[in-house]
């Protein structure tokens, strides 16, 4: 998946956020945190790992649906932009 530089360390500090949470909620496991605190410890960790997710597969489908396919023309009926964006709100909205 073709990221620019920007992009990488973009998504490295967010896996690193996501190892904190992580390995925070581990150490509250252990050390017998209520249960409220850790749904949300739990809900926050969710919320970073489907967030990543979801931007890592709206890349995805940029790359394999938004380039047009060699040998066959384009549609003027079908912007893969606009259905792409579709498609991610309504996962992004399951996500959540």
């Amino acid at each position: 998946m073709p990221y620019s530089d920007e992009d990488k360390k973009s998504a490295v500090t967010r896996l690193r956020r996501i190892k904190g949470q992580a390995e925070a909620l581990e150490r509250a496991v252990l050390e017998g945190v209520d249960c409220k605190s850790l749904l949300q410890q739990i809900a926050a960790l969710r919320g970073a790992a489907n967030g990543l997710m979801a931007e890592v597969l709206e890349s995805h489908l940029h790359e394999l649906f938004g380039a047009p396919i060699e040998g066959r023309p384009p549609t003027a009926a079908v912007d893969p932009d606009a259905e792409i964006d579709t498609l991610m709100k309504t996962l992004r909205s399951y996500l959540k």
